[in-house]
């Protein structure tokens, strides 16, 4: 009997002033307007030699989540990629790209 792989996906977000990159098998339009449903996410098997605290942070605040719900402004990209990374939490650079929507500058009023 042959086993069906599942779908992989890279999600890179901001949170917290810092990008968080997650890896799941679940991404889809979440039926609550402006979010993106996330599940099962993804994490490394565990070595007792060698822990990686960036992985075991995300793994202590998403691991006993069922689905998380991202907003679509924080998103940065979704990709389906061939097998699961590393979760990390990135700093985020200071960039001047901003997310859309964001603050509106209208001309002429103060």
């Amino acid at each position: 009997m042959s086993k069906t792989k599942k779908s992989t996906f890279r999600i890179q977000f901001h949170n917290n002033n810092k990008i968080y990159e997650l890896y799941a098998h679940q991404v889809s339009q979440s039926q609550m307007a402006g979010f993106i449903e996330v599940g099962e996410i993804i994490f490394g098997e565990h070595s007792r030699l060698l822990i990686d605290p960036a992985e075991e942070k995300l793994k202590h605040e998403f691991g006993n989540v069922k689905h998380t719900y991202i907003p679509h402004f924080a998103v940065i990209r979704i990709d389906e990629v061939d097998r699961s990374g590393k979760n990390r939490i990135l700093d985020n650079d200071g960039s001047t790209v901003t997310s859309f929507p964001g603050q509106a500058t209208i001309p002429g009023n103060s």
